[in-house]
């Protein structure tokens, strides 16, 4: 199948297969919560660089889980947008408790 025609519904179920650790998600979990607090901080002190600062803080985050925790290739690198979603996705499923950490 090629990646343009993979939906979420078909890569999510493989996100959280490659998120299986504790460790991974607890590092993912960290790092979309530093991009969102950034990102609301670059919009209250109107410095756009802050934004950028997050996304390094969520990447850093999530790759140390999948380099060396999880030990696999994050889905960044072949599917960009439907990884971004994955995580968003996760952090809302575990705030709600639909997901473990």
């Amino acid at each position: 199948m090629a990646p343009s025609s993979l939906t979420f519904a078909e890569f999510y179920p493989r996100y959280l297969r490659d998120h299986q650790q504790r460790g991974t998600r607890v590092l993912h979990f960290i790092g979309t919560t530093l991009f969102l607090a950034l990102t609301g901080l670059a919009v209250f002190r109107q410095q756009p660089w802050l934004v950028l600062a997050g996304v390094v803080a969520a990447y850093g985050f999530a790759w140390v889980g999948h380099f060396f925790v999880e030990h696999n290739r994050p889905a960044t690198f072949q599917h960009p947008w439907l990884s971004l979603l994955g995580d968003f996705r996760l952090y809302v499923d575990l705030l709600r408790g639909r997901e473990k950490f």
